[in-house]
């Protein structure tokens, strides 16, 4: 601890929004649900949210997390299918087994899941802007046959893609992606193929875009921005990159308080401070009081938007209390 008398002076720029979104406050909710209704184990396939802190914290309710289906006993024990989505093949492989199953996909992902294939029926192929290998980009496309939708990840795959029919395309893209780098992608998209079809509506989820703005409006002149976030979370890496592209000197990556770069952090400077939208706000309270520790701290708000969406549980779970630490944990607060 250091001696309060001789802190120096720090402005820590916090985002709003930041942090849990409401596709993974329901995921949490889901997996929390199923251990009061059914009891440990409950199976998860895949990470619920890309975050290790909730992660751990569920498994320590009995969560048992398990890369396919094929590792899960026919025990009678629910299993919870992630919030990033899975492709058609996994359903229905647990259909076929008579598993109990619950399917936390987050609302937007299957509203870009039926973007897609509103595509196909309307006799497009469909072209997915996203990430190899990132789950959601596999759910998505598993939801079409091969030959129905073909990855862009860069403008390089733009010029590169040889359609059958360019004139029936259709594109969606994955929901955790930089909104600016997916503009220019999809302009070089319609650029080329300008008989293209958009989806029905935005395919970038909202909390991508509220954090990424808030992170926009809190960079300039920021000396370090820290982005509590998972290395294998899109959307926290994503705000990294916005940061530093929008004004701040330096962007960090970091999970928790072990993480922090001290070195960069200048006496009498500004730190902005974001989380991506699978990191709980305990998370976000530690880093706080860490800089407390070592600084006079003064906090500066910056919001962007206010978020009240919502999105609930499946119905056979509706009617299964939680206890107050429940409901801090799924809140992202214990």
């Amino acid at each position: 601890m250091f001696n309060s008398d001789a802190k120096p002076k720090l402005t820590i720029r916090m985002c709003e929004p930041r942090g849990f979104c409401a596709g993974v406050d329901r995921a949490i909710q889901i997996v929390v649900l199923a251990l009061k209704k059914h009891g440990a184990p409950v199976y998860v396939r895949h990470e619920i949210v890309h975050n290790r802190y909730v992660v751990e914290g569920l498994r320590n309710m009995g969560a048992v997390f398990v890369k396919e289906l094929d590792d899960v006993p026919d025990d009678g024990q629910p299993v919870v299918f992630s919030a990033h989505g899975v492709p058609k093949s996994v359903p229905a492989a647990a259909a076929a087994r008579e598993m109990l199953y619950l399917d936390a996909t987050c609302p937007l992902v299957s509203k870009v899941h039926k973007q897609a294939m509103l595509h196909v029926k309307r006799g497009r192929h469909v072209l997915l802007v996203g990430h190899k290998g990132h789950p959601e980009v596999i759910g998505t496309m598993g939801q079409l046959l091969p030959g129905e939708v073909t990855l862009i990840e860069t403008e390089a795959d733009v010029e590169a893609f040889v359609p059958a029919d360019p004139a029936a395309l259709g594109f969606v893209t994955q929901t955790t992606l930089s909104v600016d780098d997916t503009s220019g992608i999809i302009a070089a998209l319609q650029a080329r193929f300008p008989d293209m079809q958009a989806p029905s509506s935005e395919s970038i989820c909202y909390a991508t875009t509220n954090r990424q703005d808030a992170v926009k409006a809190a960079a300039p002149g920021a000396d370090l921005f820290l982005v509590v976030g998972a290395p294998n979370s899109s959307n926290s890496k994503r705000l990294v990159e916005v940061a530093e592209r929008a004004g701040a000197m330096q962007g960090a990556l970091v999970e928790g308080v072990a993480d922090l770069p001290w070195d960069s952090v200048p006496p009498g400077g500004v730190v902005a401070l974001s989380a991506g939208a699978s990191a709980p706000e305990i998370l976000v309270d530690a880093i706080v009081d860490a800089f407390r520790d070592r600084f006079e701290v003064t906090v500066e708000l910056v919001r962007t938007a206010e978020e009240t969406e919502n999105f609930p549980v499946m119905r056979s779970l509706r009617e299964t209390p939680l206890t107050a630490a429940d409901m801090a944990f799924v809140s992202g607060r214990n």
